[in-house]
């Protein structure tokens, strides 16, 4: 699995607090050996074609568009502003 960042993501996950960094690291783990593994709750964002929604934990999630073997990670942050602004 192949793993490209927004420059966007880039910015929000920069700016987001170490220990849901950390979460983040661990979920990216996770996704590349399984993008269903049940920890992720990995769906598609209604409205929307191919973006898709997981979480890093209860309160922060991130969005990606998937292609076969290439995942581009679009935003992360707080739950309501990741599905307001995918």
């Amino acid at each position: 699995m192949k793993f490209l960042f927004t420059n966007k993501f880039k910015e929000l996950y920069n700016n987001l607090p170490l220990p849901v960094r950390r979460k983040f690291a661990k979920q990216m783990g996770i996704m590349s050996q399984n993008a269903h593994h049940p920890s992720l709750h990995a769906k598609k964002i209604q409205g929307y074609k191919n973006i898709w929604e997981a979480r890093v934990d209860f309160h922060y999630r991130f969005s990606f568009n998937w292609d076969k073997d290439v995942i581009l990670l679009r935003v992360i942050g707080a739950h309501d502003e990741v599905l307001g602004n995918p």
